[in-house]
C-alpha cells in the first residue's frame, strides 16, 4: 500500500502528525480509490476484524462513512447507540467499551459531545494492554481528525488527480470562513494544512473568532518534527481580504448546539457579511474551488447556486473521498501490531 511504515496505534488528533504521516495516508486512500472503482468493491484486508462504531453523538456522513469503510475492508461491525445502551442505567462510558473489548473488537471508532472522551478511553485501553486501536470521529471542540484528512486527500485529488501528495500544496491558500471558535473540523484541518505547507487564513465575526484563538496553534509541539515549524495561519474579521487569492475557500457550518450565547445578531446578517456567493468568488483564484464538510445550511454559509455547481463545488468529492480515506485510516491502525 504505502512506502512509509505506520506505527500509529491511535488517532486521536493531528498535533503531532508528521508529513510523512499525511503522505502515507494519501498514498494508501489512492489506493483504496482504485479499489472503490472496481465492480467489485471489497478487499479482505481487516478479514476477521471487529471494529465498533460508538457513536455517543448524533451522526449521519461520519458514521455511515465509517461502517461503509469498515465492510469494505471484510471487517464485522458493531454498531452502539446510546439511547437504547445500558449508558441509561447507570453504565460508564469506559465500562461500555470494555463490553464492546469482551466481544473481541479490535477497533472502536469513537464520537462523543465532550471533548476528551477518545483519549480517555485509548488511555484505559493502553493500561490493560488491549492491543485496542481508537480513532477519534470528532470529540466536542477538540478535534475531527478524519475529516480534515479526507478535506486532504480531496485538496490533493483536486490538485492532482492521478498521485495526490503533500508536495502539491507548497505556497496553497486555503480560507475557512464560518463558526471556528466552536469548530472541531477548523482545529483538525489547520493543524494538517498548515503542517504541510499551506497557508492557511481563518475569517469570522470576532464572536467567532477571538484574536487568543491562535496562541494554541503558536505553541511548539512535544514531536521534535514541528518544534521549528513556522505556520503559515492568519485571521481576519472581514471576508474579502480573506478570499483574496485563494485556491480553495471552505465554509464551516454555524455550531448552534455547541453555542452557549447569543454571538450572531442572525443568519441573515451573517450571510451579507461572510456569506460565500459567487460575487464574492472573484477575489479569488480562477480555479478556485468550494468546500464544506456538512450539513450545510444552504442561503448562510453559502449560496445553493455555489453548492450545485460541478464546476466550483468539491462537497460531493469530499463525501466519496471520505469513505476511501477512512478505509486508509482502519488499514493502517487496523495493521499496528
Amino acid at each position: 500500500m504505502a512506502d512509509n511504515i505506520w506505527s500509529r496505534r491511535h488517532i486521536i488528533s493531528l498535533e503531532d502528525f508528521t508529513p510523512n504521516d499525511y503522505q502515507t495516508i494519501l498514498q494508501t486512500a489512492t489506493s483504496f480509490r482504485e479499489v472503490l472503482s472496481r465492480r467489485t468493491k471489497k478487499v479482505p484486508a481487516l478479514q476477521g476484524q471487529v471494529i465498533t462504531n460508538l457513536f455517543f453523538e448524533p451522526s449521519t456522513r461520519t458514521r455511515s462513512s465509517f461502517e461503509l469503510a469498515a465492510k469494505r475492508l471484510s471487517a464485522d461491525i458493531l454498531n452502539f447507540s446510546p439511547g437504547s445502551s445500558s449508558l441509561k442505567k447507570g453504565e460508564t462510558i469506559l465500562d461500555t467499551a470494555k463490553t464492546y473489548l469482551a466481544m473481541g473488537t479490535n477497533l472502536m471508532v469513537i464520537r462523543h459531545q465532550q471533548a476528551g472522551v477518545p483519549t480517555i478511553i485509548a488511555q484505559e485501553m493502553n493500561r490493560i494492554n488491549s492491543g485496542v486501536g481508537i480513532l477519534n470521529a470528532g470529540d466536542g471542540q477538540h478535534a475531527h481528525p478524519s475529516q480534515a484528512l479526507l478535506d486532504l486527500f480531496t485538496i490533493c485529488s483536486t490538485l492532482d488527480p492521478e498521485n495526490p501528495n503533500i508536495e502539491q500544496l507548497q505556497g496553497k491558500k486555503v480560507t475557512i470562513v464560518g463558526d471556528i471558535l466552536h469548530s472541531r473540523v477548523a482545529r483538525s484541518n489547520i493543524w494538517s494544512l498548515t503542517t504541510c505547507g499551506v497557508e492557511v487564513h481563518l475569517v469570522a465575526p470576532p464572536t467567532l473568532l477571538p484574536k487568543h484563538f491562535l496562541d494554541a496553534f503558536k505553541q511548539p509541539s512535544k514531536q521534535a518534527h514541528t518544534a521549528t515549524l513556522e505556520r503559515n495561519l492568519y485571521i481576519h474579521w472581514q471576508l474579502e481580504p480573506a478570499l483574496e487569492n485563494a485556491d480553495f475557500v471552505m465554509a464551516l457550518r454555524l455550531q448552534h448546539e455547541r453555542m452557549s450565547e447569543h454571538l450572531l445578531p442572525s443568519l441573515r446578517e451573517y450571510h451579507q457579511q461572510f456569506g460565500i456567493t459567487r460575487e464574492r468568488l472573484r477575489g479569488c483564484k480562477p480555479t478556485v474551488k468550494i468546500m464544506h464538510p456538512g450539513p450545510t445550511n444552504r442561503g448562510v454559509e453559502l449560496t445553493s447556486d455555489l453548492m450545485d455547481d460541478p464546476e466550483l463545488s468539491l462537497v460531493p468529492k469530499q463525501v466519496t473521498s471520505g469513505i476511501a480515506t477512512r478505509m486508509a485510516l482502519l488499514y493502517l491502525i487496523g495493521g499496528v501490531q
